[in-house]
């Protein structure tokens, strides 16, 4: 079976395909365990990988924001002309390429599901509002970016961890990135989201930048396991989401091998790559 990914090349989907997934990269933790759950190591080769996905999402009763059963559905399924989050609203299928990236978004799906549900009911009800036109609209582009390419940044809500969000928002890198670095991991973690994120860190290189939600958390999360961590994190973005929307501005650029531990050589050389780690632009 031949299938074409994003990236615009044909190949073939084989178990060769994943076998390019690094799983133990960090980048990788928060849909671990979903691939895991689907067999990805052992049992995906020249089949469709629909019917992995949907016996998860039936195992662990996903529906979308409408109380729909959520099923991964082929591409055929999606009428012309009915924009993909419109029929994501309206019937729980979630049209599916053989590809990588559709593979990311399901595995996002199974991972973070009440995320997306309330994802995809703010792009339905803006659908719903100024229907499909040519462009998608501030709201409708803000989902976009936050569904493709996010990263999530769990903080301490400490004088230290909003000290790290400013830097970061700030761009200053070195002081993020070196002299906070004892943050990340006890008081800082960094979640990927963003499918088409994943997909590119399938063969990392140093520009990948996320754009980047940060979410305050208490003592009590960072005491979770790290399952009960991502539980707390997909039911509290949720609610943030349902109550306060989503707008590009809410984003902060993040380099995301730039992340304390997630790439070797992190010297002082590594971080002083203007191309990479931009200086903030003036207003």
């Amino acid at each position: 079976m031949q299938v074409k990914p994003s990236t615009g090349r044909w190949l073939k989907l084989e178990t060769s395909v994943f076998a390019a997934i690094d799983w133990a990269r960090p980048w990788y933790r928060s849909v671990r365990a979903a691939a895991a759950a689907a067999r990805v190591d052992t049992d995906f080769g020249t089949a469709s990988i629909i019917p992995f996905f949907n016996a998860q999402a039936g195992a662990r009763e996903l529906c979308n924001h409408q109380g729909l059963p959520l099923a991964f559905v082929p591409q055929s399924a999606l009428p012309e002309g009915v924009a993909y989050e419109e029929f994501i609203g309206a019937t729980g299928g979630v049209p599916t390429r053989e590809n990588l990236h559709d593979f990311f978004n399901a595995l996002v799906w199974l991972s973070f599901p009440r995320i997306k549900r309330q994802l995809n009911a703010l792009q339905a009800a803006q659908i719903a509002l100024d229907g499909v036109g040519k462009s998608r609209g501030p709201a409708r582009d803000a989902a976009t970016l936050f569904d493709e390419n996010a990263a999530l940044l769990v903080v301490r809500g400490s004088e230290q961890g909003r000290a790290l969000v400013q830097a970061l928002r700030s761009h200053e890198w070195r002081r993020a990135f070196v002299e906070l670095r004892q943050l990340f991991g006890n008081d800082a973690q960094v979640w990927l989201f963003g499918h088409a994120l994943m997909e590119k860190l399938v063969a990392p290189y140093k520009a990948i930048t996320a754009h980047t939600r940060v979410v305050m958390a208490d003592d009590a999360y960072f005491a979770l396991e790290l399952a009960g961590q991502q539980a707390w994190l997909d039911g509290q973005l949720a609610r943030e989401l349902a109550q306060d929307g989503l707008s590009k501005a809410s984003f902060t650029p993040l380099p995301v091998l730039g992340v304390p531990g997630w790439w070797p050589q992190q010297d002082d050389e590594f971080y002083s790559d203007a191309a990479v780690f931009r200086p903030k632009r003036k207003p």
